[in-house]
């Protein structure tokens, strides 16, 4: 037996080790393509209280990542096109402007800002480590917790985008504390836990709109506790009325007094004329009318042009998802979902060793299930209730034409993790024949052993991580790039290429963040393919977000220029930058 002294000082070395792989491997990745927007925009609100940049997500994240640079005296630039949007509505891109602008162009200094930016993101993911380990710990016991968080930490996924300036890490914390929370009232109706657990859930949908899918979670569990775990007490009507009283009570104190003072706090100085002309034209293609007309009723009026400002990011984010984005996968591009990509790209961005852990677990369950020792009561509510968000989250994900990355996927992860160990820690109990239950025990450390090694020979590389199946790190652009592989991490390794190889001139075809103008200067000649064939001699560095749209094959309806790098299908890097960035020598 573990001690809850030894069980605490394991959990801290581990949460020490994910510090610092996300530390040093986030030091030697360049800006990603989000990062720029999301950076620009969350200095702006704490500078400007103006909500004008990245409106289509909360601003919580934005803020939190943005509060070491009021300490670094960098200049604003006001007087930019992107900050100033004189003519019009702005266009989405003019957030990406302002970035570069911010970073780059107005005499501050980009590594230190980028830098100060991730720091707060890097603690953000330690945190949900140690919220994850104190609730398993708490629900279960500490052997259970020091395998969950195990999982956790060696996760090539969340060690990916724990370390940059984006929303995904911070929504599965939310979700976890939203979760953790509403279990307890459920548990515990008093009014100190409905005003708790308001709160929380408003702190949760200031980090993502994607948890806006746990409020049809909490009516369905709220719901299935009352009627299978508090049938038997008391009058049932009673008791229904009495939780559903309460669960519309904390949606409301999440609302006023968490959600709507933080957007009040956001729109400030935003001029009132501006934000109703780009809430009509950011909603002009929405179609749930009845909103969309309400949203921009609301933007109009000074007392209401907080929460509208807050809808208007939800709908925004309802027409990205319905709407897709281009995307390359498995040889084809589309503007269109796949059904099948997140289950896919699941299978191979993560760990082959999970997967057989998994299996594991789902033949435990069985036998448990056959011998009758599952029930649904107040002590094990809590497994039924993350069984069911990963349900819901997934059928949400499948649903989806956003198909750009696994991220999408991160706020279901540690629940997953919970749900794994938990039925392969049933297998003593399960399987009496000694012999069985230790060949069991080993294939299960191998496994354990074999997800760690996957993590730790991947670093500093995390972004570009595929199992075995997906043909691991140095061939899983072929299935899918964007955030799955290639977000522009890779830049700072390029630059190295070009100094160490003495380069003059270098054509570059670069996705992600970084300009790539500001750092190569003289150097750099901006290429753009389309539409040309093999067109140069000399150095030529290309993304492989590029590359492989421009020799994919389009989907039906996919209306873009295609094939316009098919004449790079035969010609072999002469290096790499990283594993993103592939440079030829075509002299």
């Amino acid at each position: 037996m573990l001690s809850n002294r030894l069980t605490n000082l394991i959990a801290f070395f581990l949460l020490l080790f994910m510090f610092l792989a996300a530390f040093f491997s986030m030091i030697g990745d360049s800006l990603t393509f989000d990062e720029k927007a999301h950076i620009g925009a969350g200095f702006s609100y704490l500078t400007k209280q103006d909500y004008r940049l990245n409106p289509e997500h909360p601003p919580l994240i934005k803020d939190i990542a943005a509060l070491p640079l009021l300490f670094l005296n960098l200049r604003f630039p006001e007087n930019h096109p992107s900050w100033l949007q004189k003519e019009g509505a702005a266009p989405w891109w003019f957030q990406f402007d302002f970035g570069r602008e911010l970073l780059y162009y107005s005499g501050n200094d980009p590594v230190k800002i980028i830098f100060w930016s991730r720091i707060p993101m890097v603690l953000l993911l330690i945190l949900l480590g140690w919220l994850l380990f104190w609730w398993v710990k708490k629900m279960t016991n500490g052997k259970i917790s020091l395998l969950v968080l195990t999982l956790f930490v060696f996760s090539p996924t969340f060690l990916a985008h724990g370390r940059l300036v984006t929303t995904d890490v911070g929504a599965a914390l939310g979700a976890l504390l939203a979760i953790i929370f509403w279990i307890k009232f459920l548990q515990n109706p008093s009014w100190k836990n409905v005003i708790i657990t308001g709160l929380v859930f408003g702190i949760s949908q200031l980090l993502k709109f994607t948890l806006l899918l746990l409020i049809p979670f909490f009516i369905i569990i709220t719901i299935i506790y009352v009627l299978l775990v508090l049938k038997k007490e008391g009058s049932l009507g009673k008791i229904v009325f009495s939780y559903l009283g309460k669960a519309i009570l904390i949606g409301l104190i999440g609302f006023f007094f968490i959600i709507w003072p933080s957007y009040q706090f956001h729109v400030l100085n935003y001029p009132i004329d501006q934000q109703l002309r780009d809430t009509i034209a950011d909603l002009s293609g929405n179609p749930i009318s009845f909103a969309k007309n309400l949203t921009i009723q609301m933007a109009g009026q000074d007392f209401s042009r907080a929460p509208a400002q807050y809808f208007r990011g939800v709908l925004m984010a309802f027409q990205r998802s319905e709407w897709g984005n281009t995307t390359y996968f498995l040889g084809r591009i589309s503007a269109e979902g796949w059904w099948y990509y997140f289950p896919l790209i699941y299978l191979v961005k993560i760990p082959l060793a999970f997967h057989l852990l998994t299996l594991i677990s789902i033949i435990l369950f069985f036998i448990a299930k056959g011998q009758k020792r599952i029930n649904l009561s107040q002590s094990n509510f809590w497994i039924f209730a993350i069984f069911l968000w990963v349900i819901i989250y997934w059928i949400a994900a499948l649903r989806s034409s956003l198909n750009i990355g696994i991220r999408h996927l991160i706020p279901v992860l540690p629940f997953i993790y919970i749900l794994v160990v938990l039925a392969i820690y049933q297998l003593p109990q399960l399987i009496e024949n000694k012999i069985i239950q230790k060949f069991f025990l080993v294939i299960i450390l191998s496994l354990f052993i074999w997800y760690i090694a996957a993590s730790l020979f991947t670093f500093p590389h995390y972004l570009s991580y595929y199992n075995e199946l997906g043909g691991g790190i140095k061939e899983g652009y072929k299935v899918a790039v964007d955030s799955n592989y290639d977000w522009g991490q890779d830049f700072y390794r390029l630059l190295e290429f070009v100094e160490t190889e003495k380069i003059d001139k270098i054509y570059v075809d670069y996705f992600g963040g970084e300009e790539a103008q500001y750092w190569l200067g003289e150097k750099y000649i901006r290429f753009e393919p389309k539409g040309k064939e093999e067109p140069l001699k000399g150095w030529l560095a290309v993304s492989l977000n590029h590359l492989m749209g421009g020799i994919a094959e389009p989907r039906k309806g996919f209306d873009q220029e295609t094939g316009y790098y098919n004449w790079l299908k035969n010609k072999k890097p002469f290096r790499k930058a990283g594993y993103s960035i592939f440079i030829y020598d075509l002299n």
